[in-house]
């Protein structure tokens, strides 16, 4: 089952115009939609289920700067700036709290991998870095494990999924953003080349600019348009506990699963890089570009074939402009939570807290994690597309990059210089033939 989730109050049918239309209500197009009000364009969300529906709040709710792959990190440097103030930026709670969080181990050759991240981050001015046995066994007094050191940061923190987009939504609907929900877009069309209405299942939006940020929809979408983008998905579990005694106030990574403690006094569980690739047309048609992939996680990862490869964000699907669409047939990707990683995520949280032994699981669910071939996000124009922009493919990161890829893509639309480089986010990296080297630090 899905994730409790808030909800946000729509508009029951969109305007007719807007400066730019943002396609998908998770947290990079709710955020981009944020700034842009707040810029004072008038600017219009459409999404084909509910705000935050699905990975925005199935996620683990992890927001840092540390162990980031170097393309990424000056993004989530803003992106945390945008965190720390992101309750005062939308006058209420956002979910946000700063914990400091951690990843610990039991291997020196990762060890040695944080230092050489630290290394090659050393100008950037973050705080934290390695502990010693010592001082990771005082800041997880409670745990059964014996590690032989952490990496940790205490500015980094978690939010929590249910809470802060749709928190963030109302926040730019009160800048004069309008928001619409169980409205799918279909596509769109052009005059001289460049955007110029938005299609909908609720009418036709005239506006200049439209940005994709539908997470594991948006190269379904974008290939009915014309333009080919590399992506791909793994289905992932997770689930929270009932409440627990506190073992540590923030986020820890270990070898076999990941914890975050909640505001409800319970802990978000997940078990570390493991999920399900399902095999599905686009993903055959990609298979070249995604197999070095799949290869490095070959032994976190299995693969399966069902419903997905006829239905869903990676089947082959044909629709008119005026016809019903495969986004209109599922409003809200609802996986199965996979019951062995539950159980097994369980055991293993019980194992290394025995102050957890006669904890249960509260809930369970399912996602889909969207990704790119070599798992940077692509945040830009879409090439010989005028008008068209991207957001998405963030590959399990985009939760915590949410608020800083909103705002980049934002600055894009508007023209803006945004202060950071968002060269290593070009789409058009992989046809130069120059997408990013593999990264491993987390």
């Amino acid at each position: 089952m899905s994730p409790r989730l808030e909800s946000v109050r729509s508009a029951s049918v969109p305007p007719k115009t807007a400066d730019v239309v943002v396609v998908g209500a998770g947290i990079v197009g709710v955020s981009a939609a944020l700034t842009l009000a707040e810029r004072g364009s008038s600017v219009v969300v459409v999404e084909k289920g509910v705000v935050a529906g699905e990975q925005s709040s199935r996620n683990w709710g992890w927001c840092r700067e540390q162990l980031r792959a170097l393309p990424e990190l000056p993004l989530a440097m803003r992106s945390m700036q945008l965190w720390r103030g992101m309750s005062a930026r939308i006058g209420g709670d956002s979910g946000y709290r700063e914990t400091g969080m951690m990843v610990v181990s039991k291997d020196e050759e990762e060890v040695e991998r944080w230092r050489a991240w630290l290394d090659a981050t050393a100008a950037c001015g973050l705080q934290g870095g390695i502990l010693s046995a010592a001082e990771t066994r005082s800041m997880l007094p409670g745990t059964a494990e014996t590690w032989i050191a952490a990496i940790h940061s205490p500015t980094d923190g978690w939010a929590e999924p249910s809470m802060a987009t749709p928190a963030m939504a109302r926040g730019a609907q009160k800048k004069g953003a309008v928001i619409v929900e169980n409205c799918a877009v279909r596509g769109w069309e052009t005059e001289a080349g460049r955007v110029a209405r938005v299609v909908t299942e609720k009418g036709t939006i005239r506006a200049g600019s439209v940005l994709v940020a539908g997470g594991a929809w948006s190269a379904m979408l974008l290939r009915r348009m014309g333009a080919a983008f590399p992506q791909s998905g793994v289905y992932a579990s997770a689930f929270r506990t009932e409440a627990a005694p506190e073992v540590y106030a923030g986020g820890v990574g270990s070898p076999r699963f990941s914890f975050r403690r909640r505001i409800d006094g319970g802990y978000t569980i997940g078990m570390r890089g493991r999920g399900r690739v399902d095999l599905t047309p686009m993903g055959l048609m990609r298979a070249r570009q995604f197999m070095p992939l799949f290869f490095r996680r070959k032994g976190e990862l299995t693969l399966g074939l069902g419903r997905s490869f006829f239905e869903g964000p990676f089947a082959l699907r044909r629709w008119r402009l005026d016809g019903r669409s495969p986004f209109e047939a599922q409003r809200i990707l609802d996986p199965a939570p996979d019951p062995a990683l539950v159980e097994a995520g369980m055991a293993a949280f019980r194992a290394a807290y025995p102050a957890m032994a006669e904890i249960g699981v509260k809930e369970s669910w399912g996602g889909l994690i969207d990704a790119t071939p070599d798992m940077v996000p692509v945040i830009g124009p879409v090439p010989d597309r005028p008008g068209v922009f991207l957001a998405s493919g963030f590959s399990g990161h985009g939760f915590a990059l949410g608020p800083g890829a909103g705002w980049l893509a934002a600055m894009q639309i508007l023209g803006e210089a945004p202060g950071i480089d968002d060269r290593p986010f070009r789409f058009s990296r992989y046809d130069e033939g120059q997408p990013h080297p593999a990264h491993h630090w987390i």
